[in-house]
């Protein structure tokens, strides 16, 4: 089989989330370390006691599922060894993106802990200054949804299937959107639990920001190649990197085109490490003959010999 491995982004923290490899994998209990040294705060320990409030914080949930992902993948490798399947590709959703970097050898892990803290305490600032939120559309193809944001200062934000698009924007441009896309033939609308609209102009101010943050980070050209959250494309140079990484912020997430290159390129199995089952799902769905594994804890981790 042709392996992609795939991260998740935020809304897949929970607490408690990597327990079992935190405590049965020294590899994984290294990852943790590492998060608690490079950003000098116990992440570890809010990861696995919480408090949720607390984990759900951008700045604490960006580099939790970082911390998470990583460490399911390196209990991977411990465990597997010789017999650990090598990816063609590599993708992230949003945040994950980080995560798909580090895997594929263009970013350390110190790296991306330290550029998504910052990246998470930036969207955070961004959502305070501008009320704002994301809806899933459920049942309302690409092109009606751009059109149900025309005019109403809303925007497309995350494509992630065929059957959901997530819109996203100030709480009344979204509201406004919202009406124009159930008359346009959407089933559902449902509001996500999320600080503010990522991937939307209200994250401009982050991106300001950001861009000298990323102009000072170390990166290096992928590896393995890791597909671009905002262009459906491959990665191939440090240059890339940082320019997708900012790009993101702002622009919408094409995980459906994402997984759709990959599939095209003959990938036909779809590992997730991190948090949750949300991209393994929407792999199944996206291409309906793919192999889709959660590797969520250290029992998936046999399913990947």
């Amino acid at each position: 089989m042709t392996t992609a491995f795939i991260f998740p982004g935020q809304g897949a923290q929970a607490v408690g989330m990597g327990a079992d490899a935190y405590h049965g994998s020294p590899a994984a209990r290294a990852v943790f370390e590492e998060a608690d040294s490079v950003l000098g705060v116990p992440l570890s320990r809010l990861i696995l006691d919480g408090p949720a409030d607390e984990l759900v914080r951008s700045l604490n949930a960006q580099p939790a599922i970082l911390c998470v992902s990583i460490a399911m993948l390196r209990a991977a490798e411990e465990r597997l060894g010789t017999a650990m399947p090598r990816p063609a590709f590599t993708a992230g959703h949003s945040v994950g993106e980080y995560a798909a970097l580090v895997a594929g050898g263009a970013l350390s892990l110190a790296e991306a802990l330290r550029l998504v803290r910052t990246r998470g305490e930036l969207m955070q600032a961004a959502c305070d200054a501008t009320p704002s939120g994301m809806a899933a559309l459920i049942g309302l193809p690409l092109e009606p949804a751009r059109h149900a944001c025309e005019g109403t200062g809303a925007q497309v934000a995350n494509v992630n299937s065929a059957e959901q698009i997530v819109l996203g924007g100030p709480n009344d441009a979204l509201e406004h959107a919202i009406a124009n896309a159930k008359e346009a033939g959407a089933r559902r609308a449902i509001p996500l639990d999320v600080a503010g609209a990522f991937h939307t102009e209200v994250m401009r101010p982050a991106e300001e920001s950001m861009a000298g943050v990323l102009a000072q980070a170390t990166l290096s050209a992928p590896a393995v190649p890791v597909v671009a959250n905002t262009t459906a494309l491959p990665i191939v140079s440090a240059e890339d990197v940082r320019s997708e990484l900012l790009s993101q912020l702002c622009g919408c997430v094409y995980w459906q085109h994402s997984v759709e290159l990959m599939a095209a390129q003959g990938v036909d199995r779809f590992v997730e490490f991190g948090p949750g089952k949300v991209l393994s799902g929407l792999s199944r769905r996206i291409v309906a003959d793919a192999d889709a594994l959660a590797v969520s804890d250290l029992d998936a981790v046999t399913a990947l010999a």
